[in-house]
This record gives structure tokens, C-alpha cells and sequence, in this order.
């Protein structure tokens, strides 16, 4: 079984191959903030500081994905799953031109799910 914390859809992918085109490597950030906390933050690989309660949840079609840590806590039960929809993106999130933006969905982790997901992680 495939069992990551994040994952994305094949139009993020695509998307993410856009940005990837224009703007180099890219990461992204969910902070969950005053903006749409929905709404995962695009930025060229670098150039965003994470910080020390950040967790990284995994990687996404090549680009690292963070979490800030409170936004992880209400979160660590759930998958994410990192989607696009028509629309602007974050005011300095690097999809916003596009007239797409990233949206992170979410499902919860089954019982079992979870249980080898904290398995894997202590190991």
C-alpha cells in the first residue's frame, strides 16, 4: 500500500509542471494563516524560510511539501491531497497568473491506515 501523508491529482501535477517551466524547482507551504488555509502556498524551491516547528510531509511530483507544526497537529489524522481548481491562487503564491490556483482536499486515515503510518514513522 502507497500510504503517504500528501499526494496530488494529475491536474496539480500538470500544474506544477507550469510553474516548474517558468519558475525553476518549486516547494510548497501550508500554514493555514490569515489567507485561505486551504489553499497550499507555491514558491520557487528556497526562497521560502522554513521554520523550526515546520514538518515536511513529503514530496509532491518532485517539490517538497511543508506543514506548519499547529496546522500539522489539527491535521495529522488526515491525508492530504493537493488539487487544482479555476481561480487565483495566493497573492504571492507562484500560480496565481495562471488563472488556477492549488486547493488542498483531505480524507482521514483509516484505523489501519494510521496505525502503519505511526509504525513506519517510530521505526
Amino acid at each position: 500500500m502507497d500510504l503517504r501523508r500528501v499526494t496530488c491529482t494529475p491536474a496539480a501535477e500538470a500544474l506544477i509542471d507550469v510553474v516548474r517551466a517558468k519558475h525553476g524547482p518549486v516547494m510548497f507551504h501550508q500554514s493555514g494563516g490569515c489567507c485561505d488555509g486551504s489553499a497550499p502556498m507555491c514558491y520557487p524551491q528556497g526562497e521560502f524560510i522554513i521554520g523550526d516547528h515546520d514538518k515536511m510531509l513529503g514530496v509532491i511530483h518532485g517539490a517538497p511539501f511543508y506543514i506548519s507544526g499547529p496546522q500539522f497537529e489539527y491535521w495529522q489524522h488526515t491525508q492530504l491531497i493537493i488539487d487544482v481548481v479555476t481561480g487565483r491562487g495566493g497573492m504571492f503564491s507562484l500560480e496565481g497568473p495562471e488563472g488556477l490556483r492549488f486547493l488542498t482536499r483531505s480524507r482521514l486515515f483509516t484505523d489501519e491506515e494510521w496505525q502503519q503510518l505511526e509504525s513506519a514513522e517510530l521505526s
